[in-house]
């Protein structure tokens, strides 16, 4: 019998956060007949424009049934939006009858509203992972990673991360190989693994705090030195523990998990591109020793730097070829 996947959508929703998704079990479908039901429901029904320019969608109206997954779609707009007592209402009805409940982007917003995050680890898209922190402080977010399953309650990162879990989902259902298949299929790496990091948002992240800020710019001013916690909360003219608060709330994520992103993240290019050795670039950025950096590279990218330099060369040999 075919999963219903049913996928709840608001006005203003992120096109691809449900496209890529509904895709991914549309090409499941095509690749084992009889395997998966999609349906797209939103609080009203009817046509809902979505956040693209003049793209709406017929979805049916949002009733409480027995589906196999639930997948809630972000939009920008739901951490500014009160949520209606019927939707949270819907949300938990509808999981707790579900196998499995999923949200995309900004959808944990309207999880995290039905209490469906309430203790466990989540994450959304990292510019606002420290904003789920500070509204839902029962929640542990998780504001680095692809996504998340915590016992069958699964969230993802932005954009093209619902397709990451949509095929992470076709996996646990149908196995590997037609995961892989399906990647193919649709011309995708198959699949980033939900620990991997989303890309550079360190780099890039606005922690809407100017002493966080403060503290991160002073890290990536000084990335080479030996940097510590108390360190970082001297340059955010802070106490250790309400910088180490602070930062959470923030960012999402420890200052000693943020610091070893930075690193990875500095190294990385210099890893790809240059020729020095690993030694020299593990002191430019602050590692100990090159064994440091390479389980850093592990954790954060599932790839050690000899992988990431022999795949680069090999790439470039082929573009001369």
């Amino acid at each position: 019998m075919a999963c219903q996947v049913m996928f709840f959508v608001y006005p203003e929703f992120v096109l691809l956060d449900l496209s890529g998704p509904v895709e991914v079990f549309a090409a499941a479908e095509a690749y084992a007949p009889g395997s998966f039901k999609v349906k797209i429901v939103s609080p009203e029904g009817g046509l809902v424009p979505s956040a693209s320019a003049s793209v709406t969608i017929l979805t049916q109206k949002a009733v409480a049934e027995v589906v196999d997954t639930l997948v809630v779609v972000g939009d920008f707009g739901l951490p500014d939006r009160q949520v209606p007592r019927e939707t949270v209402e819907f949300i938990k009805t509808v999981s707790a009858r579900a196998r499995r409940t999923a949200s995309v982007c900004m959808g944990a917003f309207l999880l995290a509203a039905s209490g469906l995050l309430d203790g466990i680890s989540a994450t959304t898209h990292w510019r606002y992972s420290g904003r789920l922190q500070s509204a839902y402080q029962s929640i542990r977010v998780d504001g680095d990673r692809v996504f998340i399953n915590s016992n069958g309650v699964w969230t993802s990162a932005g954009m093209t991360a619902g397709i990451d879990m949509a095929l992470a989902m076709v996996e646990e259902d149908l196995g590997r190989e037609a995961a892989r298949a399906i990647a193919r299929m649709l011309v995708v790496y198959y699949r980033r693994p939900g620990g991997q990091y989303q890309h550079s948002s360190l780099l890039e992240i606005d922690p809407g705090s100017d002493r966080i800020q403060a503290a991160l710019s002073y890290a990536r001013e000084h990335i080479a030195e030996p940097l510590s916690v108390e360190m970082l909360a001297d340059a955010a003219s802070l106490s250790v523990r309400q910088f180490s608060r602070s930062f959470r709330q923030a960012t999402g994520t420890t200052p000693a998990k943020a610091l070893e992103r930075l690193r990875v993240e500095m190294a990385r290019p210099m890893v790809e591109n240059s020729r020095e050795s690993f030694d020299v670039i593990a002191m430019r950025v602050g590692f100990l020793d090159p064994e440091r950096m390479r389980q850093a590279f592990l954790r954060i990218l599932d790839q050690t730097p000899q992988a990431m330099r022999r795949i680069t060369r090999s790439q470039m040999q082929q573009e001369q070829d």
